[in-house]
């Protein structure tokens, strides 16, 4: 192995090498193997029926051709947004509450940059997505998890959350519903996190990109109406109106005013360094944020086909189990007792030629998970559960 110089800072210095999933997926994808996709997560490839006139015509606006740097974003799309909380769960958001950034994924590091001095901590779910270590990484913030555990249902484990908090701990973050659990916080894990950071003086950051995607309606409680802590609350138009190729995300704060306003005001300034969100996507964004009306009808009804087929397959035999969710696009299936996830997941796939995700890649506790995506096509589902089921 030839030896770099010190030439890169620590906070790249991730494994970039293949795991054995990953070289067996290149391996098949170099051969040419049809591979039937059950981890598919882009909604643009999954068939959905998109009003492409309509969204294309969204950026014939000449107000595109003027530059008017806003840190927060123009107002007629924050305006948007705050009209898609009150037409769609009837609550009243001031549109000067809310920051417009291009993706989630720039609004967790300004919220970390805000909240965190550099290796201040940040309290984070297990299992859930792995972006979270890499934008840690990035923002020199160290992400420390706090346990999700599983009977008959998902739940926080408020003791080992309690056990990880220490001193440098600046924010607990929550992804509600969970991806990948497909759990939301219920109103007594609220309570008890809002208790926990008024007497910590700690922040909420919750991750909101599903809450749409429920199967339960009374489970869609947005944490925009939350005032008993200083919360911020992440969003966009990626899951929303199932458009990740448009780049418009935001963050809602809330809470207790003498917090609320220098948060505010200290975003404002973090965004102005970048203003990042270009124009003609802000002035399109109000009609683009009217796809959801087509979009999620048809993603909703994909989800409810699949998890239908999912449940019929696995009540006619004994070996998976498909844990209760409450909402998102994924499923979890507990493997059969005598198999590794990785191991099935590999086997799947050379033997196969399905795709599924082993549950170490959303840093399950222990082994034996499978996650599946819902908004594969319906087809490309039916044959891959098939497929996998016969594998085992």
């Amino acid at each position: 192995m030839v030896s770099l110089p010190r030439m890169f800072s620590q906070r790249t210095n991730w494994k970039l090498s293949l795991n054995r999933s990953a070289q067996a997926f290149e391996e098949l994808r170099a051969s040419g193997t049809p591979i039937l996709d059950l981890t598919v997560s882009n909604p643009t490839e999954c068939r959905f029926q998109y009003d492409t006139a309509e969204i294309l015509a969204a950026f014939q606006n000449p107000k595109s051709l003027s530059y008017e740097p806003q840190p927060k974003g123009l107002l007629a799309a924050r305006e948007a947004v705050a009209r898609y909380y009150l037409q769609d769960q009837g609550i009243t958001l001031d549109p000067e509450s809310l920051l417009l950034t291009t993706s989630t994924s720039e609004a967790y590091s300004y919220v970390f940059w805000l909240l965190c001095n550099a290796h201040e901590e940040i309290l984070a779910p297990k299992p859930s997505y792995p972006l979270f270590d890499f934008l840690a990484d990035l923002q020199d913030v160290t992400l420390l998890p706090y346990s999700l555990e599983y009977a008959h249902g998902w739940f926080i484990d408020f003791q080992s959350l309690i056990r990880t908090l220490t001193p440098r701990t600046r924010a607990i973050l929550l992804v509600h519903p969970n991806n990948p659990t497909g759990s939301y916080a219920r109103e007594g894990e609220i309570q008890q996190l809002n208790e926990l950071c008024r007497e910590r003086n700690l922040a909420l950051i919750v991750d909101e990109v599903f809450l749409d995607y429920s199967f339960d309606a009374t489970l869609r409680r947005s944490f925009v109406t939350n005032q008993e802590a200083l919360t911020f609350t992440l969003s966009g138009l990626s899951k929303i109106a199932a458009l990740p190729q448009m780049k418009v995300a935001w963050v809602a704060v809330t809470g207790p005013e003498f917090l609320v306003r220098p948060a505010k005001d200290r975003l404002e300034v973090i965004a102005d360094t970048y203003l990042s969100l270009n124009a003609p996507t802000q002035w399109a964004f109000p009609r683009l944020l009217e796809q959801r009306r087509s979009l999620q009808p048809q993603v909703q009804q994909r989800i409810r086909e699949n998890r239908a087929q999912l449940q019929a397959a696995l009540a006619k035999q004994t070996a998976w189990q498909l844990l209760v969710a409450e909402g998102g696009w994924y499923a979890v299936l507990r493997c059969p007792a005598d198999r590794r996830d990785e191991e099935l997941a590999i086997e799947l796939l050379k033997r196969e030629h399905v795709l599924v995700h082993p549950g170490h890649f959303y840093d399950f506790s222990g082994d034996g998970y499978i996650v599946l995506s819902l908004i594969t096509p319906v087809d490309v589902f039916r044959e891959g559960l098939n497929r996998l089921l016969a594998c085992t």
